[in-house]
């Protein structure tokens, strides 16, 4: 009898120690904090990874926090509050410049063109980009991305920014449409869904898109301070690696499909509106392909930089990109 009790005892011990190494497999995956600058479908891969569960699947937590603005983002990113930001490039490049003994890595792409469109009062059928001269241009942040990117397109149509235009970039990047709304300028520069939401509300209407007009650039990527990078490798592999496969559904499925999976992200937005802005951003290609942030986008990237008069002096490519990442999850993937 005695030797029976010893039996079930062990027996149930044995199996305890099963639930609590199962339990503890759980609770070993990985917490990484990441910072986006700002809540929009430019950024649907991301949620698609996160609601797909493609983080989870390669053993990762992820805590996703909105950090609105560039610099909110970045000085987040510098004192440790995340550890992964999701902003433009420039941001490195600045921190870069001012000679961080830490500096900013990019290691990967989710969006490869500006996510900005042309917004005016009124719709202008056969719309001519020298129609803003002499107009208000409520624009954005200076040294921005979509803001330089902007200004790269206007120039491109030989327009100056400076003196051809009454330009605003005065108002904090959450208050831009808003301060549209309440009829401040002429034309808005809006990312998606905003420029949707404003055209469904008869508030504006889409009239050019500078995403389709300034061309390839490492717009939006992922990025890590370079300690982190080197004592993480393994969970910025898995979350590279999460990354692609999302970029891989999102080239794979249409609007409706896509729209459905990240509603949870834009629940006081309508379904058609995110249909409708997920579909312009497939159509231009702003999606990227995979994370890859190559050496002609980076060029591009430095030339509208230099156009916007805010580069001392040209970063290279190799001084703070990091490629090896999303080449390993291309693979990866395959």
């Amino acid at each position: 009898m005695r030797r029976r009790w010893t039996t079930l005892l062990l027996v149930v011990t044995l199996a305890a120690t099963a639930v609590l190494a199962g339990c503890g497999g759980k609770s070993e995956k990985t917490t990484l904090k990441v910072g986006e600058v700002t809540r929009s479908l430019f950024y649907a891969p991301q949620y698609v990874a996160l609601e797909k569960g493609f983080f989870a699947e390669e053993g990762l937590n992820i805590e996703l926090t909105t950090t609105a603005g560039g610099d909110k983002t970045m000085t987040a990113l510098l004192s440790g509050v995340i550890d992964v930001a999701l902003v433009g490039s420039e941001t490195s490049i600045y921190v870069y410049q001012q000679g961080a003994d830490d500096p900013i890595i990019n290691f990967g792409q989710l969006t490869q063109t500006d996510g900005t469109f042309l917004v005016a009062r009124e719709p202008e059928p056969s719309f001519d980009w020298q129609s803003l001269k002499g107009k208000t241009f409520l624009g954005q942040r200076k040294g921005g991305m979509p803001q330089m990117a902007g200004e790269f397109t206007l120039k491109k149509f030989g327009i100056d920014p400076q003196k051809d235009l009454e330009l605003i970039q005065n108002v904090d990047f959450a208050n831009i449409s808003a301060a549209y709304a309440s009829g401040t300028g002429d034309f808005v520069q809006l990312f998606e869904p905003t420029a949707s939401i404003f055209e469904k509300e008869g508030r504006g209407k889409v009239v050019a898109s500078f995403g389709a007009e300034s061309g390839h650039l490492p717009y939006t990527v992922y990025m890590a301070k370079q300690s982190f990078t080197n004592k993480n490798k393994g969970a910025l592999q898995s979350f590279t690696n999460a990354i692609h496969r999302a970029q891989l559904w999102v080239a794979e499925n249409n609007a409706e499909t896509i729209a459905d999976v990240v509603m949870p992200y834009f629940e006081n937005v309508d379904r058609g509106i995110l249909i409708s802005s997920i579909d312009r951003y497939k159509q231009q290609g702003s999606f990227a392909d995979d994370p890859i942030i190559d050496q002609e986008e980076w060029n591009n990237l430095l030339d509208v930089m230099t156009s916007a008069g805010e580069l001392k002096a040209r970063t290279e490519h190799d001084a703070i990109v990091n490629t090896a990442f999303a080449e390993a999850a291309i693979e990866a993937v395959k």
